[in-house]
């Protein structure tokens, strides 16, 4: 007898295949059996007649690090198919940690990922100092997916040199070999890998960059021979310059490659398509190309949607530091503020005030003038939400074509939904308007899907939600360019990200590999608005998106999700490489 068979449904394996109907026979944990029909007995047999059967999804840009000492089901991104994560992403996490750092660990995570500070505070245990010992305290714990973890260069550097590292000041060569030895014994525990940052986006709380944006390359090749003698394992970089700057994000193209050829590691980088230089990711593409051409393993990273930041009520917005704005907020509950928001005397009000000064000690305390500056390239979203909205959606041209303001009209259409709509602020992957480069991105054979964040910029986005739209828009929706079909947008974040990482038990549907499996029925499938819950630690606030259309969510052969809905089994545990 199997412990579950799933029958009838039409199997999508993640290898790019085409899709054929069969069954699927799970004992242990493990596909034991696929074949047309299947008609021994089972523990439970679900009918996935109808139904689309894929491989779990594999997410591989996540920052989960603090969040899994306290929570075990990992939303947003366990709604969307996820049965695999891993954390510790652009070279920032909470291990390895001298005694008494642990405030600065937190606000470094805080500045470059908007995680609240009280949140990490309260629900972070500490129970560890070391990488290894972080790994076990992980391992300690049951979850609704499995988790991996990158060691992060800002925190080994930060614990070896200091204050020293803290401040970017340049590592001796003693630094550099202490910590090659700890990246080498955190390989060793079952780290995946060795994450970086070099972008000057990413900043602590006091604005500070984090520690190993200034790494020389021998500090760089350091940390890579440290993987090496520990096996191998995933380089991952978040590189200068990709904002907008071409030559700089050129040049750290040219130094990974280079990295790649010498060591033969596997590389990964972000890569998206910015406004200044809307070329420079095909630029990149062709020395990945010319790299991996050679023997050489350099995968970019990229976003399947517009890359940027969610404008409302709930989150980040125009009007934050309006007086009358900061007034109803102070003593109003959120529906109560909703509520006298669509007021007209209070709309008045705010629009004819001056902001107040930012507070330099509350993180994005001035973003709201920024915004301000940048109502021309916001959309309204709609209902579904449209990632891939049309000039006639432009805030700007709405307002136009309505004679009305362009700050006015966007301060109506945040009350539209009864204070629950969002505006699209994209800063990349839309240059003039379309997702076309991603379609291009997505098709290239080294690319892999990843960018989502999930657990972090809690207020900005919430693009966990990613792997379901590569299904409902690359696959199904998209009316304005071509699409992907169903099995490529399967297979792009199942076998492409599993394998770059190195998990070869998982990512395919194929017989000896590990029960991570979707059961969808693809034609519900669809995306709901993102709202704020205040479910936080200390009541800390983040948007969470939902998904309909997901039968059953299984990992390790335990179904963890029955329509949308937890089933409270915890079989994901700690991935050691």
């Amino acid at each position: 007898m199997f412990d579950l068979i799933i029958r009838g449904g039409t199997i999508v394996d993640g290898t790019g295949a085409a899709r054929f109907r069969g069954d699927v026979a799970v004992t242990d944990g493990r596909i034991v059996r696929i074949a047309p029909s299947i008609d021994e007995a089972a523990a439970e047999v679900i009918d996935a007649t109808g139904h689309v059967v894929t491989p779990g999804f594999v997410d591989i840009h996540t920052h989960y690090d603090g969040q899994v000492s306290w929570d075990d089901l990992l939303e947003p991104t366990s709604g969307h198919g996820v049965t695999t994560i891993v954390m510790g992403n652009c070279g920032v996490g909470f291990a390895p940690v001298r005694p008494g750092r642990e405030e600065w660990l937190v606000q470094l995570m805080e500045g470059v990922e908007d995680i609240p500070g009280t949140a990490l505070h309260e629900g972070i245990t500490w129970s560890w100092e070391t990488f290894p010992e972080y790994l076990d305290a992980v391992d300690a714990r049951r979850y609704s997916m499995d988790v991996a973890a990158y060691v992060p260069h800002a925190s080994v550097r930060a614990y070896v040199m200091g204050d020293r590292g803290a401040r970017n000041e340049p590592a001796t060569a003693d630094d550099i070999a202490a910590m090659g030895r700890i990246v080498r014994e955190a390989r060793e525990a079952g780290a995946v890998g060795f994450s970086t940052s070099r972008t000057l986006n990413h900043k602590a709380r006091d604005g500070e960059p984090v520690p190993g944006t200034f790494a020389a390359f021998d500090e760089l090749q350091g940390m890579a021979e440290a993987l090496v003698a520990a096996g191998g394992g995933l380089f991952e970089v978040a590189p200068q310059g990709l904002e907008f700057d071409r030559p700089v994000f050129l040049g750290e193209v040219d130094w990974m490659a280079d990295l790649a050829a010498r060591t033969g590691l596997p590389v990964t980088f972000a890569m998206l398509q910015n406004e200044q230089n809307a070329d420079s990711w095909r630029e990149a593409l062709d020395v990945v190309d010319r790299v991996n051409a050679k023997g050489g393993r350099m995968h970019p990273q990229i976003a399947a949607r517009p890359f940027g930041m969610m404008i409302g009520w709930d989150g980040y917005h125009f009007f934050s530091k309006r007086p009358t704005f900061m007034e109803l907020a102070a003593r109003s509950s959120m529906s109560e503020l909703r509520s006298a928001l669509r007021r007209p005397d209070v709309k008045a009000r705010i629009l004819a005030e001056t902001d107040a000064p930012a507070d330099p000690s509350k993180q994005f305390d001035g973003i709201g003038a920024f915004m301000q500056m940048m109502v021309d390239k916001m959309y309204s979203m709609g209902t579904p939400p449209d990632y891939e909205p049309g000039p006639e959606l432009l805030v700007s041209n709405m307002a136009a074509a309505a004679g009305q303001d362009s700050l006015s009209f966007a301060y109506d259409l945040l009350n539209e939904d009864d204070g629950h709509a969002f505006l699209m602020l994209p800063f990349f992957n839309y240059v003039g308007g379309s997702q076309d480069a991603i379609y291009e991105m997505l098709q290239h054979p080294a690319t892999v899907s990843g960018l989502s964040d999930g657990g972090a910029h809690v207020r900005m986005i919430c693009d966990a939600s990613i792997p379901t739209y590569v299904l409902t828009h690359w696959a199904r929706d998209r009316r304005r360019g071509p699409k992907l079909t169903l099995e490529q947008a399967v297979k792009v974040q199942t076998h492409d990200t599993a394998n770059v990482v190195g998990f070869h038990d998982r990512g395919v549907l194929a017989e000896g590999k590990r029960a991570d499996i979707n059961i969808i029925d693809i034609d519900a499938l669809s995306l709901g608005f993102p709202h704020a819950e205040s479910d936080l630690p200390a009541g800390g606030t983040r948007l969470l998106q939902t998904a309909t259309g997901y039968v059953a969510t299984i990992v390790n052969g335990v179904i963890t999700r029955r329509h949308g809905v937890d089933t409270g089994a915890r079989p994901g545990r700690l991935v050691r490489a």
